[in-house]
Formats: C-alpha cells, structure tokens, sequence
C-alpha cells in the first residue's frame, strides 16, 4: 500500500469534482468558440490522473462514469452516430443537422452528439492508460 499525503486527497476532493464540471462547460462552448469535445476530455483525463496520484488508482477506475474501455467505445459510437444521421437524410456523413426542441424552443444539433463522443472516447482511453500507468508505480516492488 502506498502512502499517499493527507493534504493533496483533501484537495482532490474538491479538485476533482470541479475539473469535470469544467471539462463539461468546455464541451457545451465548443459549438461557437474554439473548445469542444478533445479539450474538454482531456481535462476530464487530468481530472482523473489527479484523481489516481491522490486516492488510487481503484478510486480513480470507480469515479469513471463506466469502465474505461466501455467509455471509449461509446463515445466512438455516439461519434459514429451523429455522422449517420445525415446519412439517414441523405446528407454527405458528418453534415451536421440542427433541430428546435418543443419545449422552450432549444436549439440542438449532431455536432453536440459529435463533440460529447469525442469527449468520451477521449476521456476513456487516455483516463485509462493514465490510471495503468500510475497503478505501474503503485505496484510493491518484489
């Protein structure tokens, strides 16, 4: 078991939490400004490395939404999916469609589905090497 400082796990604690809410207002204002879904996931990455520095690499894989691996393919396909949409239309894959909601008149759009698989897809597979990679030093030496 490695020790870990009582400080640091107290800040992460209120660090960690706060960096997936940014990453999530840096997904959303990637639609008309530079941003969106590779940024916003690797902030959730950072979010999660600080998160296996500070509490373990097994508090870290149970702070993921899914496992690393389910994450990343789902993102993948939400990705897959927003570009089919198009195709379903008859639009080139990847034309991005945009809808108003009934109710209160939101605008939505595939790009929104686009960016949060990119996010995803991100945060899973680079979240997940990084915990591999700090459980390689949390490892007892024989």
């Amino acid at each position: 078991m490695t020790r870990r400082a009582l400080l640091l796990d107290i800040v992460v604690r209120v660090l960690y939490p706060a960096m997936l809410v940014f990453s999530l207002w840096i997904l959303v204002r990637g639609h008309n400004d530079p941003g969106g879904g590779f940024i916003a996931g690797m902030i959730a990455v950072a979010a999660t490395a600080i998160r296996a520095i500070a509490s373990g690499t097994d508090a870290a894989r149970r702070a993921l939404p899914l496992e690393a691996l389910r994450l990343s393919a789902l993102g993948v396909a939400m990705a897959l999916a927003s570009g089919l949409a198009a195709l379903a239309s008859g639009q080139p894959f990847l034309t991005h469609l945009w809808a108003t909601l009934p109710i209160g008149g939101v605008k939505v759009s595939t790009v929104l589905a686009f960016d949060l698989g990119v996010y995803l897809s991100v945060w899973g597979a680079l979240g997940g090497i990084a915990i591999g990679l700090i459980a390689l030093d949390e490892e007892e030496p024989s």
